[in-house]
């Protein structure tokens, strides 16, 4: 069975949400509801956010002993060339219970909710269900357990990070794989998924990695 394929079933027809009103983007096409070629599911390596100049050192997520490795950045609804933002949509944001619920796998709340406006309103699915379909990708990916022993900041190259997740997750290929950096850090691993979960290949600046070593902090 394919890495994502025991999932398919959970998802049902959340994955056919439909378009909704349109709003004009800048990528060449009208920012439609549900109109988009794939996701981009963005894993960020959370020492490294609490150590750059956005990170907040008294964030919840930050604090010593917090312990949190790969959180869930977002789930991104993808042109091959370009992607869709703020798309005007009819359907239901999530409530406050419901992006509280993902601060077990996203920083925090606030950022849950924002995810949404951003990117889920172009997903064509209710804020629920978005984020919903947000643990289901999350929970799809194994994240190497080798990278939660580290006790010190290490300098590597962003290959060794791809292909710790290439041999975690088998179904994985370096194309569906992109490692990104920030001020000199591992910032996050970003995989292109279908709308079924299933790995393609990523495209355009979505395909963007590192290009030299850089330094992964350990955990708090």
């Amino acid at each position: 069975m394919r890495l994502f394929s025991c999932l398919l079933i959970a998802l049902g027809a959340m994955l056919l949400g439909g378009p909704a009103a349109a709003q004009s983007g800048g990528n060449g096409r009208d920012d439609r509801a549900g109109d988009f070629d794939y996701y981009v599911l963005a894993l960020s390596w959370q020492p490294s956010w609490c150590a750059g100049p956005d990170g907040d050192p008294t964030a919840a997520a930050c604090r010593p002993g917090a312990g949190h490795g790969f959180t869930l950045h977002g789930l991104w609804p993808q042109y091959v060339r370009g992607w869709p933002s703020f798309c005007s949509t009819g359907a239901r944001p999530p409530s406050r219970a419901d992006t509280a619920a993902m601060t077990d796998i996203m920083s925090s709340s606030g950022l849950a909710f924002y995810q949404w406006r951003k990117h889920g309103t172009c997903s064509g699915l209710s804020g629920r269900d978005y984020l919903a379909l947000s643990r289901l990708a999350y929970q799809a990916v194994q994240r190497p357990a080798l990278l939660r022993e580290l006790d010190a900041p290490v300098r590597v190259d962003p290959d060794v990070i791809e292909e710790a997740f290439l041999e975690a997750n088998p179904a994985l290929t370096p194309s569906a794989t992109v490692v990104t950096c920030r001020d000199g850090r591992i910032a996050e691993v970003r995989v292109c998924l279908t709308r079924q979960l299933e790995p393609r290949p990523c495209t355009g600046r979505a395909a963007r990695a590192c290009s030299r070593s850089a330094t992964l902090p350990p955990l708090r």
